[in-house]
């Protein structure tokens, strides 16, 4: 068995779409939605997000429409958008579903239950949110998923923000 560098099931970037290879490039926050329903959890790392400031604001996100996420937000109609930092680049490869997590992802740390769903503790920044649209646009590969900020937590503002860039995590 050899171990590689690099990722085993991705193809050589000459064959990558040029638009994922230009999305690449920029820098994209590390956060993870997080919701439950029915005794069921279900999260996923998201880096196609952005936050729109306002009166309510709003969290925009790429999800897959295929994820067990999805399916569970749908049914909840709420969850809690956290900011991932240096810190938890392990859990964010765990809900990303490209590192192992015996058990489950949300084994690996503890969590707190609130009325959007359940929130990473450790975890300094993070919001809860309601569901705006059950059945959102497609928008290239996901679904164009838009939550109404509820509640936001600013604990602490001193962990370093965990961006995603071509590939790789990083940090501002």
């Amino acid at each position: 068995m050899t171990i590689h560098g690099d990722h085993p099931f991705l193809p050589p970037e000459s064959e990558r779409s040029p638009v994922r290879r230009f999305r690449g490039r920029l820098p994209s926050p590390v956060g993870l939605w997080t919701t439950s329903y029915g005794g069921k959890r279900a999260g996923l790392t998201v880096s196609s997000m952005l936050v729109a400031d306002g009166e309510p604001g709003y969290v925009i996100g790429l999800i897959d429409p295929d994820s067990d996420l999805w399916e569970t937000l749908r049914e909840a109609r709420t969850a809690v958008v956290s900011l991932l930092g240096e810190p938890h680049r392990q859990l964010a490869d765990a809900f990303g579903y490209v590192a192992p997590a015996p058990g489950g992802p949300f084994r690996l740390i503890d969590w707190t239950d609130t009325a959007w769903g359940p929130a990473p503790v450790g975890v300094s920044t993070w919001a809860g949110c309601t569901l705006v649209d059950q059945d959102p646009p497609e928008v290239g590969w996901g679904l164009q998923v838009q939550l109404e900020i509820a509640h936001v937590e600013l604990v602490a503002d001193d962990v370093p923000a965990l961006v995603h860039r071509r590939g790789h995590y990083g940090t501002i």
